[in-house]
């Protein structure tokens, strides 16, 4: 009975927040006060339980991989697909999918934690599989020191039932299978790889090798452009790729590694199959139409994530902005962009967003030209909108200011609802 009244509250507080065009995670915090284990007794229900995904880059990407890795297999998939990674945004996803009575029609959950959040939420809801992916500097002021970013995900492995998937090449992450009852299975790169995507780590001390002591259940051999080369067993499998840039492709390889490992007798090209299909989640390289030219969002967050994205999109032949802010979920420290290379870009049109000036100045000490600094996103977006009409364009961004900018753009042009 209480399933049932708690369901009907939230559905009626979710519809009318919709209505009013926003607060999406809104609902969820309040079911949350109202009825704390609403989550724990709507989640228990699935067959093949549920799954955490967690680590500082690549969390959302690496949750909608796994979830069409999954799908292409024949399994009814819940996840939180907004990437509201509180234990709120879950509940509020719930409220999206449950039916009246409050039951879940689904197989198996599969969903993207923030790393301190997902503390809490494996005390409520003991997760069968867990995959975490990196520590990396993100949120300092926030976390305190990156070890405990590693604390975090180390509490994750300890509460996980029966696997955990982690990235060999990461030390403080591969460290955690010393911590952990659950089986430990591993995804991992070459040296050469580590090498083009280095950890914050061996950025400073130059040490990029990989942990070839360890088996992976999936290693990354070798990529190219929207290419990717994968070893799974004693085979190789190379495949097209829809998602933009090299980091993403180490995020396909944990994807495969946990779709295998929840589906063993799934057969590998299946998964091959469908993450070559996978496209970008929403402002992770996501590419919006606007009056026939590609505009796309691309996150950035931290210095190694950043670096990456320059790598892959910097010298493109696209009209280029910066936008970052300094809100709670950006960060409020942003001292990290001064590790960033910026050499690789020429000339940019514009910086925008609440820290405009201070980006500003960290690419003129790198010699980058920009054409304007404007604090205001929406003034900047339209005069980069209206600025070379018909030249693709790109943005890198801080999370607040990707999701703003994605706001606007929706008023323009059609972008996908992840409400």
């Amino acid at each position: 009975m209480r399933q049932v009244l708690t369901t009907a509250i939230g559905k009626t507080i979710r519809a009318a927040m919709r209505l009013r065009g926003g607060g999406s995670a809104l609902p969820g915090l309040i079911v949350e006060k109202i009825d704390p284990q609403f989550m724990a007794r709507t989640l228990e229900t699935l067959p093949r339980g549920v799954v955490v995904v967690s680590g500082t880059n690549g969390k959302t990407t690496t949750t909608k991989m796994v979830v069409e890795l999954l799908e292409a297999a024949g399994l009814k998939v819940f996840t939180n697909r907004t990437g509201s990674n509180f234990s709120r945004g879950v509940v509020a996803s719930l409220l999206g999918e449950i039916n009246g009575m409050g039951k879940l029609d689904a197989d198996i959950a599969v969903l993207e934690l923030d790393e301190a959040w997902a503390v809490h939420f494996v005390k409520t809801v003991r997760p069968r599989y867990s995959l975490l992916l990196n520590v990396m500097r993100d949120q300092l002021d926030r976390f305190g020191e990156i070890d405990t970013t590693a604390g975090f995900l180390q509490k994750i492995a300890e509460a996980t039932q029966e696997t955990v998937v982690l990235n060999r090449d990461d030390s403080r992450v591969y460290a955690i299978h010393q911590h952990t009852r659950a089986q430990a299975k591993y995804f991992g790169l070459t040296t050469e790889l580590i090498k083009l995507m280095p950890s914050d780590d061996s950025l400073k001390t130059g040490d990029a090798q990989a942990n070839d002591a360890v088996a992976c259940e999936v290693l990354l051999t070798e990529v190219g452009d929207q290419v990717a080369t994968f070893q799974i067993g004693a085979d190789n499998y190379q495949t097209e790729v829809a998602v933009n840039g090299v980091y993403n492709l180490l995020n396909a390889a944990a994807a495969l590694s946990l779709a295998k490992t929840i589906l063993p007798q799934t057969p590998t090209q299946t998964f091959i199959d469908a993450v070559a299909l996978v496209k970008p989640a929403f402002g992770r390289g996501e590419s919006i139409n606007y009056k026939g030219t590609a505009i796309d969002l691309l996150l950035v967050k931290n210095p190694s994530g950043f670096r990456l994205s320059l790598l892959s999109f910097g010298k493109r032949d696209r009209q280029t902005m910066i936008a970052i802010n300094d809100n709670y979920a950006d960060g409020r420290d942003l001292s990290w962009l001064w590790d960033v290379d910026f050499t690789l870009l020429s000339g940019i049109h514009s910086v925008t967003g609440a820290r405009a000036a201070d980006m500003a100045l960290r690419l003129h000490y790198d010699g980058v030209e920009i054409g304007q600094v404007q604090p205001d996103l929406k003034v900047a977006l339209e005069d980069f909108l209206n600025s070379e009409p018909g030249k693709d364009k790109q943005i890198f961004c801080s999370y607040t200011a990707m999701l703003t900018l994605r706001k606007l753009l929706s008023e323009k042009t059609e972008v996908e609802d992840i409400s």
